[in-house]
């Protein structure tokens, strides 16, 4: 690692404690969907998008305040995402065309996705990494970095399957990517995103309940970041019984949200005040909502001091497209990626970790070549 970016990771380091950090690109080609672009792609760090591009624009957008610092530092940044997106749309297309042709399909709507990524551990600095494919939402093809070696859930993969395994050297290539380059992009990306995405933003609280015969539900908006514990205890105990926990949503504004539902069929009202939510996030104390009827917000009456339930379950359009467009890809994979033969394309921010930088795309799902040839 070069002088600026030894300077980069003692900042990044300094306070805090260990925190497991991703970088993940999630991409997906389509097909038959009129009211969705042919090819869409995001970066992501920490869950919080970095970068989009699609084929409508064509072009790489930041998508971040802070990646003005990353641009002015390399200026050939936003040229090259782009170059390397347009190279994706024309793989994925081919990609997808090939997939439906293993599925035996033709017309019809069809999506190709792939996510690849990196995560790295700043407490003992160990890293992992991640690429898996996906057809019409079903696992297609996954890397087991470990092992080197391909995984393929179904049978029209495993042509796939061979072709990969029997590359040892790509294979052996794409380890040295995902524990190097891509790890040095992260921490790059959290270096300079440090004051977004390595702040702390305090959730807001609320008791829910739809009807009196329904689960009363502990609502955690607008916290940052979204590794948070919500969880419900009885007596100063956590239940695992009675609960039901949702996943962790993201907002419009970059937060995010969580419900657990607590069922209460069998629980006397009397005995509600045995009851607490608990909301735990890293950087600030415990919050802890007691179940009091007085507090709850209910779409059958005016109950507690905020009203009914206008606004009161905030799962809003722009959360659906979200995960219509990041969420439903997190079964995807990624297009094979080697190393760029010109360092100066895309210098590695005074770094000597360029050549680790991927570069290329060929078909993943291109017919099994002849072995003798």
């Amino acid at each position: 690692m070069g002088a600026l970016g030894q300077l980069l990771l003692l900042g990044l380091l300094s306070g805090g404690s260990a925190v497991i950090h991703s970088l993940r690109y999630f991409l997906t080609a389509s097909s038959g969907l009129s009211s969705f672009p042919e090819f869409v792609a995001v970066g992501m760090v920490d869950e919080v998008q970095i970068v989009h591009y699609d084929s409508v624009s064509k072009r790489a957008v930041p998508k971040q305040a802070w990646m003005e610092w990353v641009i002015r530092h390399d200026s050939d940044y936003l040229e090259w995402e782009t170059d390397r997106y347009q190279g994706n749309q024309q793989v994925s297309k081919g990609n997808l065309e090939a997939a439906k042709k293993r599925f035996n399909q033709t017309g019809g709507a069809h999506v190709f996705q792939w996510m690849y990524g990196c995560d790295w551990d700043d407490e003992d600095d160990t890293t992992d990494g991640h690429e898996q494919f996906a057809y019409d939402g079903e696992d297609f093809i996954a890397l087991d970095l470990k092992a080197l070696t391909s995984v393929a859930p179904v049978r029209q993969a495993v042509p796939t399957k061979l072709r990969w395994d029997q590359d040892r050297a790509d294979n052996q290539h794409k380890k040295n990517y995902y524990t190097k380059g891509c790890v040095y992009w992260l921490k790059t990306y959290l270096a300079y995103g440090k004051s977004t995405l390595q702040r702390t933003e305090r959730p807001r609280v609320s008791l829910l309940q739809r009807s009196p015969s329904s689960p009363v539900v502990c609502h955690a908006t607008g916290f940052f970041p979204d590794r948070v514990m919500v969880f419900w205890r009885r007596d100063g105990q956590e239940l695992h019984e009675q609960v039901d926990p949702g996943e962790v949503l993201p907002n419009h504004d970059g937060t995010f949200q969580v419900s657990v539902d607590l069922n209460l069929t069998a629980v006397p009202q009397e005995d509600w005040g045995r009851y607490q939510c608990v909301v735990r996030l890293k950087g600030i104390e415990d919050i802890s909502t007691p179940l009091d009827p007085a507090l709850i917000r209910t779409n059958w009456g005016k109950t507690g001091r905020d009203g009914g339930l206008p606004g009161a379950f905030p799962v809003a359009g722009s959360v659906v497209g979200a995960l219509l467009l990041v969420g439903a890809l997190v079964l995807a994979g990624v297009c094979w990626y080697r190393k760029r033969n010109d360092s100066a394309k895309r210098p590695a921010a005074g770094s000597d970790t360029s050549s680790e930088n991927p570069e290329g795309q060929k078909h993943l799902l291109a017919p099994t070549p002849d072995p003798k040839s």
